[in-house]
């Protein structure tokens, strides 16, 4: 049994797509409403809050209609059309908002831009298990999750290029950018992958229904207690490591140019090595699990996140081992990464696939509706250097319940020659 890469390639750009529009918001909102709005800390953090929110309830919500639904082009590349699209045509007036001063402009423009995201995160994120043989998710999702994390490194290059050491930048340019390469991803996607045809051929190979091989632990429509108790638990963990990580993410602009004395777009740079680590490590790290196991390869990474949010938190300016610390951190989120989503799926029939992915994100998007605020509230009433130690406490959170789980931790075959990991044909 072979992973496709080519075809798994192209439909990760629907991911692609979805981390460049996240790390440009980010990266850039945080620092509009701080700079050009005069927003504290707290608020900001609840308004960066509001993609999460919506996120709480829309993503299980579309995941599971995108299970029901049947058209022409597929029941998941209707939702990643048309999200796209609104985002798109959205997003472009963020920046207008900022130049002109209109923060009612800015806000509104915030609002559908993150519905329109809403409605296709989960489809999309869903398409790869739906075209995928369970043992082989963990190398496709290290697949989606380095097209996500190359999405993200092009925002982080452009904004290192084009956001000058000014004042008041125009942030212009760059949502224009990001916007293009959404359009252009999609379009590649829905042009060369036929949705129908690739789920009627996991049908065939399966023999009763695409993606419907069934986990062992299933019975009926309910999860004995165990395996529901591996679930509530691997819930938690990614609630946990989400608390931490998106702590990090959404304040390091502004804990890079307050704590750090980094100045313009030059935090991107920063991230970027983060970004390059995860990148270098995503396809490696599916291939450990093969052999170790997703949940010990999960508790690696989150030792690597722990030990570099701590040892950060001692820098009151910029080091070169920060750049360090930061490698690790993208090498330590690759490992949950590629793991975490298949291991929730795993527990899950193929039928409710989209609604497991639905759960997956409701404690992720739970995590990051808390994080920005209580982060937030730290950053404003005690100080900037409680970001890291903030995070590395969430870390060890997510550890001891990571500890706790006992299924969904199916290795992927191995191949009967090893040139065959390199094979990237049917």
């Amino acid at each position: 049994m072979k992973l496709n890469y080519t075809r798994t390639v192209i439909i990760g750009l629907a991911f692609f797509s979805i981390c460049a529009f996240w790390q440009l918001y980010d990266s850039i909102v945080p620092l509009i409403l701080k700079n050009t709005f005069d927003i504290g800390d707290t608020v900001a953090g609840g308004i960066m809050a509001m993609d999460n929110i919506l996120a709480l309830f829309m993503l299980p919500f579309f995941g599971a209609l995108s299970d029901r639904t049947s058209t022409k082009i597929g029941k998941r590349m209707p939702y990643i059309i048309g999200g796209t699209a609104l985002a798109v045509a959205a997003m472009n007036f963020l920046p207008y908002g900022d130049n002109t001063l209109n923060f009612v402009l800015f806000v509104v423009a915030l609002l559908i831009t993150l519905l329109a995201m809403s409605t296709y995160r989960s489809p999309a994120v869903a398409l790869m298990p739906d075209v995928t043989p369970k043992p082989l998710r963990s190398k496709a999702n290290a697949i989606i999750n380095l097209m996500g994390a190359l999405g993200g490194a092009f925002t982080l290059v452009i904004i290192s290029l084009l956001v000058p050491d000014v004042a008041k930048p125009d942030y212009s340019p760059l949502f224009l950018i990001v916007s293009g390469l959404m359009i252009v991803s999609v379009v590649v996607l829905f042009l060369i992958i036929n949705e129908n045809k690739l789920v009627a051929e996991m049908q065939e190979t399966n023999g009763h229904g695409a993606n419907v091989e069934e986990t062992a632990s299933v019975t009926g429509n309910a999860l004995p207690k165990d395996v529901r108790r591996s679930l509530i638990f691997i819930l938690l963990s990614i609630f946990f490591w989400f608390m931490a990580y998106n702590a990090v993410t959404t304040a390091f602009s502004k804990y890079a140019q307050t704590v750090l004395g980094i100045k313009g777009g030059g935090f991107a740079s920063s991230l970027l090595v983060a970004t390059a680590a995860a990148v270098v490590s995503y396809i490696p790290v599916g291939l450990i699990a093969s052999k170790i196991g997703r949940k010990k390869t999960i508790l690696i990474g989150i030792t690597m996140m722990f030990v570099s949010f701590a040892a950060a938190s001692f820098f009151t300016s910029y080091h070169p081992l920060i750049t360090v610390f930061l490698a690790l951190v993208g090498s330590g989120w690759a490992a949950i990464n590629v793991n975490s989503y298949p291991m929730v799926v795993e527990m899950a029939k193929g039928s409710d696939v989209g609604k497991y992915t639905g759960y997956y994100y409701t404690f992720s998007m739970s995590a990051q509706i808390l994080t920005p605020v209580l982060s937030g509230a730290l950053l404003e009433h005690v100080g900037y250097r409680t970001l890291f130690p903030y995070a590395a406490v969430f870390m060890i959170m997510a550890f001891c319940t990571m500890l706790t789980v006992r299924h969904g931790d199916s290795k992927p075959l191995p191949p009967e020659e090893k040139l065959e990991m390199l094979d990237i044909g049917d």
